[in-house]
């Protein structure tokens, strides 16, 4: 029995739409924790200066969060850059070339960024 209806679609792409909408909402959420966390901190902790923005960062917990937050910047980061790779650049080696180059940027910002926050 033949299939008379409905158009023949090739179906392409990664498939990545609900981890990525996930993960992008699960980071998201992570990010604006962290700027309420920082806003209260900046806020209600006094006269502001170096010592008091060094000391906002040299509690361990407060290390491990926004160690965690600039992991899950970089991700963040990728997946909306990947998508939009995907999306608009066709040539294969152009958007591999641009993915390569967006996933070392991304390394370096977020390891120049863990580097900044372990000196604290």
């Amino acid at each position: 029995m033949a299939n008379d209806f409905g158009p023949k679609r090739i179906v392409v792409g990664a498939h990545y739409g609900l981890r990525d909408w996930l993960s992008q909402r699960v980071t998201a959420a992570l990010m604006a924790l962290f700027t309420l966390v920082l806003v209260a901190q900046v806020l209600f902790g006094g006269e502001m200066g170096y010592d008091r923005w060094a000391g906002i960062f040299s509690a361990q917990w407060m290390k491990t969060l926004t160690f965690v937050v600039i992991l899950a910047l970089a991700y963040h980061a990728w997946v909306g850059v990947r998508d939009i790779l995907m999306d608009y650049v066709k040539p294969v080696f152009a958007r591999l070339s641009l993915q390569v180059f967006a996933v070392v940027w991304l390394l370096g910002c977020a390891g120049w960024a863990i580097q900044v926050l372990w000196r604290l």
